[in-house]
């Protein structure tokens, strides 16, 4: 090996050594930034993403399956875009800028990528300091029910998105498809589970 041959891949080991922390750091950053795995109908992908991480960290993948799982995201972009006017939709937009504002103000950056500790304890905050759905009997609100705000709202809508899926439906909550005898006076125990139909 020649004296040249031997400076040139010296310096391409050097240059490689020094490049190393710089593209380590890169992939790094890559693999944590999540990616959209569905197209937005009405969202834009960054709100998307909050939806997406909202709904993943209230209803999480446990031993059942989570809200993403599920596609609860999905079912919420579809339902601003198919059954909210315009003014509601604006509306829709307006909150989630606004509590993504808070949070960064707060936590330092957007909800969808905070920390799990960090959105866990933002959605702390949120519920102690959001009004409460007044109790229900029969189904039917007892009193006059005041404005829920934003993210009592969106709680409420993943919950329903989650549990209306076929999966949750079908696999996780009791299901009986065609419902069978009348029986008027049993034991609490034996009714089990919560049913979905």
């Amino acid at each position: 090996m020649n004296r040249r041959d031997a400076l040139r891949k010296t310096a391409l080991l050097a240059g490689s050594a020094a490049a190393a922390p710089t593209l380590l750091s890169l992939l790094q950053s890559c693999a944590k930034q999540d990616r959209l795995t569905w197209q937005p109908v009405f969202l834009n992908e960054d709100q998307a993403r909050f939806i997406s991480a909202f709904v993943d960290t209230i209803l999480p993948k446990t031993e059942t399956p989570g809200a993403l799982d599920v596609k609860t995201d999905v079912f919420m972009d579809l339902v601003w875009a198919k059954t909210y006017n315009k003014e509601a939709q604006d509306k829709v937009v307006e909150d989630i800028e606004k509590f993504n504002a808070d949070c960064k103000s707060t936590y330092g950056d957007v909800f969808a990528n905070l920390s799990p500790e960090d959105k866990t304890a933002c959605l702390k905050a949120a519920e102690a300091s959001s009004p409460k759905f007044n109790p229900k009997v029969w189904g039917t609100a007892v009193g006059n029910q005041e404005p829920v705000g934003f993210y009592r709202s969106l709680k409420s809508m993943a919950m329903w998105g989650y549990f209306s899926s076929e999966e949750i439906g079908k696999n996780v909550l009791s299901y009986d498809p065609i419902p069978g005898e009348f029986l008027g006076c049993i034991p609490l125990s034996d009714v089990g589970n919560t049913w979905s139909l």
